[in-house]
């Protein structure tokens, strides 16, 4: 299993290195670049002057815009393997300060995100397939498919309206991750705080996933408990709950883990909707910012970062495979 990980880690370089090398060469294709973009913030209708154009140049060859596109991607794969993503150009930030002030709220809100999709859908899933003809499987496919076909955006106006300082009710804060102030509050106050905060983003990142793996969950398992070892347990006299728990769900949560390898991805470019409504100040919100203002090199340290983390959930899905189910090995052919 060792030898399989480092391997694993091993072919994450390459990939990684595709991977900034196509979203390099799509930043490159959009038009308009930060030149140009800033100096129609700071002088509207000059950008057919010479004077302004000149100015252009030289603000291109300050972020070195100027040299051969093979170039630049060589000083921005050094950059990445040394861990120097740059300033921004918006502000002249560090990029990797603005990112870490930003991260830890994304994978905040993604991380409990995916635990409550599991926690829920799972068992859920289950009970549907022990009786699939039953009441609870059929109100529940209902629900479940209607939870699906609602876009995300829809309900998060619609929550932003009735419970969240629209028409109606009051009963959550409409943006945020933390109140004004919450800084001097009690540590458990402060958890409190941010958990009142992520309550609405929260549930619009879940409902949809948790629809769709609560059915695939019904699906694999439904599959399991018609299989042959599942009729000899029952047949040596094992309870229900050790049949259903113990030789069942283990088989039936191969196909979910590997959906957890594409659940994080998914959740990191769902957010960044989520947090333009909510204005929460996440990765997702920042990513967005930096398009908008052409910010090349906070484009490419988020899509490096997305793309390292979602390297990452692919791997351990990989390797829970072996805690479900001891008996796969990655050394065989």
């Amino acid at each position: 299993m060792l030898s399989y990980t480092l391997k694993r880690i091993f072919f994450m370089i390459p990939t990684l290195i595709g991977i900034i090398f196509i979203t390099f060469l799509v930043i490159r294709l959009a038009p308009g670049d930060p030149a140009e973009m800033k100096l129609r913030a700071s002088a509207q209708g000059m950008m057919a002057d010479r004077a302004a154009m000149s100015i252009v140049e030289e603000t291109r060859k300050l972020y070195g815009l100027d040299k051969p596109i093979p170039e630049q991607f060589a000083i921005w794969v050094k950059r990445v393997a040394t861990f120097d993503f740059g300033d921004s150009y918006k502000d002249h930030r560090p990029v990797l300060k603005k990112i870490a002030e930003t991260l830890p709220i994304t994978l905040t809100l993604n991380l409990i995100t995916i635990l409550i999709i599991y926690l829920v859908s799972i068992p859920w899933g289950v009970v549907s397939a022990i009786k699939p003809t039953g009441w609870f499987d059929r109100v529940s496919a209902l629900i479940l498919f209607v939870l699906y076909s609602l876009p995300t955006f829809w309900v998060a106006m619609l929550l932003i309206i009735f419970v969240a300082g629209g028409d109606y009710l009051n009963l959550f804060p409409i943006a945020g991750f933390i109140s004004d102030g919450a800084d001097s509050l009690s540590f458990f106050r402060k958890v409190g705080n941010i958990a009142w905060h992520l309550i609405l983003p929260i549930l619009c990142l879940t409902y949809g996933s948790f629809s769709f793996l609560a059915r695939f969950s019904r699906a694999t398992m439904l599959e399991v408990i018609h299989q042959d070892y599942i009729r000899t347990a029952r047949a040596k006299g094992l309870s229900e709950w050790k049949v259903i728990f113990k030789h069942g769900l283990r088989n039936a949560l191969i196909p979910q883990l590997t959906l957890l390898g594409t659940l994080l991805p998914a959740l990191l470019g769902g957010s960044v909707i989520i947090e333009q409504i909510f204005a929460i100040p996440g990765m997702g919100r920042l990513g967005f910012e930096a398009v908008l203002n052409r910010d090349y090199p906070l484009i490419m340290a988020i899509a490096t970062i997305d793309a390292f983390l979602t390297l990452i959930s692919l791997l351990i899905s990989d390797l829970l495979y072996r805690v479900v189910d001891p008996r796969i090995t990655f050394e065989g052919r």
